[in-house]
């Protein structure tokens, strides 16, 4: 059944299934070759995670991205990894900038291949090896909470080579910050690549409502 839910929740995220599609239980049986029953409760835990809604006698629909949900997210990641790299950089700055220079390179290499979601997973693992530093699990755990309901926006906009470029000399500037052990700098930096992110989302989300929703749809 996790298997189930893992696969529908990768095409949700990979925008496979996109905002307001209705999703066709049968096809995905067909798919995976399982039963209606794990697809159901993979939906019904979908719905709990805010992918989907369940509508009775309609069916089930993947969920518009929200974007106050968004904002608020956005609001707890910054609020942590500004602090956290700040942290980091006096603990352990240099040692942790050696560990994001293959995380850099890999993610050069996605971008020269315009590889979205190659891209999109080395920026995961960028923030997680900063986070692994600071040690602690609850932090890591909450901003991986955020994190979570921002998955389909920051594919969304990583697809773009602009946006790809842009958060790599972001991911260049926080790892210089580290090396040279300056806190401030790392702070400024990470507050101010979040910032981007956002301001970025407010702008695709102001030119693709049939994707994003500034309230709960009807």
């Amino acid at each position: 059944m996790q298997r189930v839910q893992d696969v529908i929740r990768e095409a949700i995220i990979g925008l496979a299934f996109a905002p307001g599609e209705f999703i066709q239980k049968d096809a995905i049986c067909k798919r995976l070759g399982v039963s209606r029953f794990p697809v159901s409760e993979a939906l019904g835990r979908l719905a709990d995670e805010g992918f989907v809604e369940i509508l009775p006698q309609r069916g089930t629909r993947v969920t518009h991205i929200d974007i106050p949900a968004c904002r608020q997210a956005m609001f707890i990641r910054r609020a942590l990894e500004g602090e956290a790299v700040r942290v980091v950089a006096q603990r352990a700055g240099a040692r942790v900038a050696e560990r994001l220079e293959p995380i850099l390179t890999a993610q050069k290499l996605a971008m020269d291949h315009g590889d979205g979601v190659a891209f999109f997973r080395h920026d995961i693992a960028f923030h997680d090896t900063i986070l692994a530093e600071l040690g602690y699990e609850r932090v890591q755990a909450v901003v991986e909470a955020a994190r979570g309901s921002l998955d389909r926006t920051r594919l969304f906009l990583l697809r773009t080579p602009a946006r790809q470029h842009q958060s790599y000399l972001e991911h260049t500037a926080i790892a210089a910050a580290l090396k040279a052990a300056d806190p401030e700098a790392a702070y400024r930096a990470m507050t101010e690549h979040l910032d981007r992110v956002l301001n970025e989302l407010e702008l695709r989300a102001a030119e693709n409502p049939q994707i994003f929703a500034s309230s709960p749809p009807t």
